[in-house]
């Protein structure tokens, strides 16, 4: 097993072909793709020809970026995934975090936990300059994670979606935190 980082209760690895079934079930949940999809799951031919490929892809391009499956240590159950790469427009330096967990591990501070952790590897350990995560204006849950984990809202924005959500008339928010300012946090956390 291809161990990225451990936390307190996490463990986040690399995912497998062997994970489409935890993919599969995850995505199927439409509470989980309100925000995504307005709640339309991804099939399993989805999942195992574009989605983990797309995900091992980054394995091979990028050290230390990637999508990675989370694991609660105390159960070994899969609670779902973080993403932390290189986004689409992204300045050299720059890394977009993500996450997506299943409802059970709602509100236990998992995403928190893990998000914490990806931002001090990416400030430490591979020279990210600022790190930033984008989510719908309405989705508050998300942006609770992020501001928890150190962002702070740095614009407003607009984007096409491919899917109809509700909510969608109100935008999209990127929050964001470069290394200076996580350096502060991190001083005065002690």
């Amino acid at each position: 097993m291809h161990v990225f980082l451990e936390t307190d209760r996490l463990v986040l690895r690399r995912f497998t072909m062997a994970d489409a079934d935890h993919l599969v079930s995850l995505d199927a949940d439409p509470d989980v793709m309100r925000f995504v999809t307005g709640g339309v799951p991804t099939s399993r031919e989805e999942i195992e020809n574009e989605v983990l490929p797309a995900f091992l892809g980054y394995y091979q391009r990028f050290e230390g970026y990637g999508f990675w499956a989370a694991i609660e240590k105390e159960t070994g159950d899969f609670l779902g995934w973080f993403h932390f790469r290189p986004g689409e427009h992204a300045a050299p330096g720059e890394a977009e975090l993500g996450y997506r967990l299943r409802k059970s591990a709602w509100g236990k501070g998992y995403a928190t936990e893990g998000s914490r952790a990806l931002i001090r590897k990416g400030f430490t350990e591979y020279g990210v300059q600022r790190v930033i995560a984008e989510t719908m204006t309405v989705n508050q849950a998300s942006r609770r994670v992020m501001e928890k984990a150190g962002l702070k809202l740095a614009r407003t924005f607009r984007q096409p979606w491919p899917y109809p959500i509700e909510g969608d008339e109100f935008g999209d928010v990127e929050y964001a935190l470069d290394r200076a300012g996580w350096q502060q946090q991190a001083a005065a956390e002690g």
